[in-house]
């Protein structure tokens, strides 16, 4: 019995161990993701025991790889990636060259072939989206500055990847070197071909699709019957998947992450990812374990210089890339170490190219073992590489001279202009954080015409507000230099509103040693957040949940005396 029911079996074995050491690798402060991959390992033939139906494993990797880019494609917000598109885009698509670059001269100098190498390059290059989130949700940075910039950089590399994905196939011939396909004029008709395929299905979907699948929610949704909304999500993902591989020679990637960006549209967008949330966990675990079947650690025994010179490519190489364009873009030290951090590691994109690149021959079954060596290490090493931030931040700053070169002093947009007036500089709020909520305090300060002073990682804000004739200064406000800069030593208020209470924290510190008088008005995000705040003497702390529950209150209360009169 065991064996006449391959799939019952390998579901069985591949999710009760992927619960076991994932839920292990959690309670070690390691992300799940490595206790799935290592799931995959111990059902490989690679090693003694139960082994899998490679062939089920390789679907069921397929469902994953569909589920895991709808996914992507549902949570594409191009209003976020447009907000910080002049660092994302360029960094972003520079950090890949470069990064390509290095691995694919280091992969020519092990003796490999161009088309073997730029593969290898290419994995190495794209950070893993899910580990990305992870990272910035556990310490609560998803919506700052930083965590958007980061969420942006990870949307662009995502979208490069999957043009990799299409262009990949037609440029397999001219990349492994075979001179009788693929030269010349036949190469750029089959270029041509693949293009005009992807643009005709491109157009469908954003034409046709973006009109007919949103209407299809409603009309699903209107029946009142949860089961069948979540049954129209999942048979939009997977369908739209097929259909794109059948009629257009998509690939299920593509195919998938249409299918979400067109679902993206429909008002009921926010219920189909919730709805469909459980499915894509599930199949995207199935997905980590396949690929961890695929691995074979005999790589570690017979080429470990090679094993730790792609881990050094992952976590040294790849984020100093990072951090160089982003101190280029004249952003500060914390915005270059947190996305640095972030991009440490690589994940599902770089196993999907690998997976192609085998499939394509472009890639050796050596090459595609140092990339999930490279992989299990890099994302195992990531909370280690976050932990690091802080301690190299006060090493670097400590060594001021080295600070000041990082920080780039003369930027422009780090000091307030030298015409500004003086009501600005002088009993003025200072305003830490022009998000949502900064935005709206701003409106309401503005409208009282009380004078107050911005400052804001993101460098496009800052200068939007300037052109307004707001003043705002660029910098991380817990370097004292840019609180400096805001005048805080004559000011009155100082307003924190990001979501960070270590640096919260430090900002007070710099301001009150300035200014002993200011008050300080903070935006706590936890009750845990409150309390460590009170305990510190930080002065008026604002938690969310307890305004919204005050004001919900008091208009029941008001209700309620209204009534009695």
């Amino acid at each position: 019995m065991l064996h006449s029911s391959p799939l019952i079996t390998t579901l069985a074995v591949a999710l009760g161990l992927a619960l076991a050491l994932g839920f292990l690798a959690e309670r070690i402060k390691l992300p799940a993701l490595v206790g799935y991959l290592l799931a995959g390992i111990l059902i490989s033939p690679s090693t003694p025991g139960f082994v899998a139906d490679i062939e089920i494993a390789r679907q069921l990797a397929e469902i994953g790889i569909m589920l895991l880019m709808f996914g992507v494609g549902l949570h594409l917000s191009l209003e976020e990636l447009l907000a910080v598109r002049k660092i994302a885009l360029p960094g972003a698509v520079l950090q890949i060259a470069i990064t390509t670059s290095l691995s694919t001269s280091i992969a020519i100098a092990w003796g490999w072939e161009l088309g073997n190498a730029m593969v290898f390059g290419l994995t190495l290059s794209v950070a893993s989206t899910v580990v990305l989130l992870k990272a910035l949700e556990t310490r609560s940075i998803l919506d700052s500055v930083n965590g958007r910039i980061a969420v942006g950089w990870i949307v662009v590399e995502d979208i490069t990847m999957v043009l990799v994905l299409v262009f990949l196939p037609p440029l397999a011939g001219w990349l492994d070197g075979d001179g009788t396909n693929n030269q010349g004029l036949e190469l750029g008709w089959t270029l041509g071909i693949t293009l005009t395929k992807v643009t005709v299905f491109a157009a469908l979907m954003l034409i046709v699709g973006r009109r007919f699948f949103p209407w299809l929610l409603w009309q699903v949704a209107d029946t009142g019957s949860r089961e069948l909304f979540t049954l129209c999500v999942v048979a939009a993902a997977v369908s739209i998947a097929y259909g794109a591989t059948t009629l257009f020679g998509v690939s299920f990637a593509l195919g998938a992450f249409f299918a979400g960006m067109v679902l993206r549209e429909s008002e009921l967008s926010h219920r189909a990812a919730a709805e469909s949330l459980p499915l894509r966990d599930a199949f995207a675990v199935l997905f980590f374990v396949s690929v961890g079947v695929l691995f074979d650690p005999i790589i570690l025994i017979e080429q470990p210089l090679k094993v730790l010179t792609v881990v050094a490519i992952i976590i040294i190489g790849k984020p100093l890339a990072a951090a160089t364009l982003i101190l280029a873009f004249r952003y500060p030290l914390n915005t270059a170490f947190t996305i640095s951090a972030g991009l440490a590691q690589i994940g599902e994109f770089s196993f999907i190219l690998a997976g192609l690149g085998v499939s394509l021959g472009l890639l050796t079954m050596e090459g595609q073992s140092l990339i999930l060596a490279g992989a299990i290490t890099s994302i195992a090493l990531n909370p280690m590489v976050f932990k690091a931030i802080k301690p190299l931040q006060r090493w670097l700053r400590s060594r001021s001279v080295l600070a000041r070169v990082l920080e780039k002093p003369s930027d422009p947009l780090a000091e307030l202009p030298m015409s500004t007036e003086q009501k600005y500089l002088s009993k003025q709020v200072v305003l830490v954080g022009y998000g949502r909520i900064g935005r709206r305090i701003g409106k309401i300060l503005t409208e009282r015409r009380i004078p107050y002073v911005v400052a804001e990682q993101n460098r496009e804000l800052v200068e939007a507000l300037r052109k307004q004739g707001i003043p705002a200064v660029s910098g991380d406000a817990s370097d004292s230099a840019v609180l400096i800069q805001a005048h805080i030593a004559r000011a009155k208020i100082l307003m924190i509103t990001i979501p960070d209470t270590f640096n919260a924290r430090q900002m007070i510190k710099t301001a009150r040693t300035l200014n002993p008088k200011i008050e300080t008005v903070i935006r706590a995000y936890s009750e845990e957040e409150t309390i460590l705040l009170e305990q510190e003497g930080a002065g008026k702390i604002f938690l969310g949940e307890n305004e919204l529950a005050t004001s919900m209150a008091l208009h029941v209360l008001e209700q309620l005396g209204k009534g009695k009169h």
